[in-house]
Formats: C-alpha cells, sequence, structure tokens
C-alpha cells in the first residue's frame, strides 16, 4: 500500500522535529536558527517554514511533544503502587524508576533548556510543567491517598506528599546537574538517593504507631 500523503507530512514533520531538538539541545535557543534546523533535517529552509512558521513556534513544538514521554512516568506510578502492601518495597522500586527515567542526560538537558526560556515563554514552561511534572505529581498523590485510607501510609495532604517524596528523591542529583551540567552518576549514587529517600519519606509519613511500620520507618534513637 503506497503511504499517504498525510502520512508522509507526518513524517517528515517528526524528522523536524527531532532535528529541531537535538539542535535546540547543543546550541540553545538563541544559538539556533531555522537554517540550522533545515540543514540537520537535510531540507530546503522553505519546508521547515512550511511545518512551523517561525523558531518560537518550533521551540513550543519541540517541547510540547516532550510532555507525552511523561505518560511512562505516569503508568509506572500506577503500575507501581497498585495493591500494594509492602509500601517500603514499592516505593524503592519506583524510586529507582524515577531517577532511571528523569536523569537520562537527554532529559535533563531538556528541562535545563526550558528552565533557561521559562522568562521568555512562560506559557511553553508552565504547559511543560503542568502536562508533564504536575500529572506525576497528581498520580503519586493520588496512590499516597489510597495507602492512607488503608493505613498503610499516614497522609493528610497526598499532594504534598508526593511533593516531598519526590523533592528528597531528586533534589541532589538535580541541582547538581542543572549547576554543574555534569549528567553523570557515580556507581551505586542514584541507589543510596533512592534509599535514603525512601527511609527519609517513610520517617515522616509512614503507618501511626502501633500498625507495625516497615523496618525504614523504624529511625534509631541516638544518646
Amino acid at each position: 500500500m503506497e503511504p499517504t500523503s498525510e502520512s508522509r507530512s507526518d513524517r517528515k514533520r517528526q524528522l523536524l522535529l527531532n532535528a529541531a531538538t537535538e539542535i535546540f539541545l547543543d546550541k540553545g535557543y538563541d544559538g539556533t536558527t531555522m537554517e540550522d534546523v533545515a540543514m540537520k533535517a537535510a531540507v530546503s529552509k522553505p519546508t521547515v517554514y512550511r511545518f512551523f512558521s517561525d523558531k518560537e513556534r518550533l521551540f513550543a513544538e519541540i517541547v510540547r511533544a516532550t510532555t507525552g514521554e511523561i505518560d511512562e512516568l505516569v503508568r509506572l506510578v500506577v503500575e507501581t503502587m497498585a495493591e500494594q502492601t509492602n509500601v517500603e518495597s514499592a516505593l524503592l522500586v519506583l524510586a529507582r524508576r524515577f531517577l532511571s527515567a528523569l536523569m537520562q542526560p537527554r532529559v535533563l538537558r531538556l528541562r535545563r533548556l526550558v528552565m533557561a526560556n521559562a522568562e521568555r515563554f512562560p506559557d511553553v514552561g508552565r504547559s511543560w510543567y503542568e502536562q508533564g511534572f504536575d500529572r506525576v505529581l497528581a498520580t503519586l498523590g493520588t496512590s499516597f491517598r489510597s495507602l492512607s485510607d488503608r493505613k498503610l501510609l499516614r497522609v493528610d495532604d497526598p499532594l504534598l506528599a508526593a511533593s516531598h517524596f519526590v523533592g528528597m528523591l531528586l533534589w541532589i542529583p538535580i541541582n547538581k546537574a542543572m549547576y554543574t551540567g555534569d549528567y553523570r552518576s557515580r556507581p551505586g549514587e542514584l541507589e543510596r538517593f533512592a534509599v535514603a529517600a525512601v527511609r527519609a519519606f517513610l520517617a515522616g509519613y509512614g503507618p501511626a504507631s502501633g500498625s507495625a511500620p516497615s523496618p525504614a520507618a523504624r529511625v534509631r534513637k541516638r544518646p
């Protein structure tokens, strides 16, 4: 069957988005030109403008296109936390998966690009946050509410608890990457962050006293 004009157009558009993403990540917004994108995609400059009227529109499109990747994280939250009875084990699995997904160099570079242009294009940054990270927090909050209803966690504000969990998990590695531009992690480093975040989270949000808290929630008292 011959490919339709629409499918060819879709493929060409995706080709341009892929090329533009690489260049924006390498050169930043100001350093990227539409001519760069045309050369990278091996098409004419008018072809780029046929799909995207200007560089701002192209930038907005590549940022918004990446929010679809968040669907995988939302799925991970739902699948990992559903019907759990061992909260500590589930949180450790989730923490490792979060770090694995969010500490990828491409994801970190995109985050840095969006943050660098948030004041210039606030609608783009807001859309990226609301359709991406905010969705993950909302889904995680819903999971925490369910676990709290089953007395497996002690949560008054599920969304705040979700923010605390993700914040403790990502604060160190994300800030290191954003400030230094070094996206590499030392062997065992992310695992240490995952274990520490789960331990700290359960110390604050673990089951109420007398309901058999998990081992990570038993904080040793210092003399």
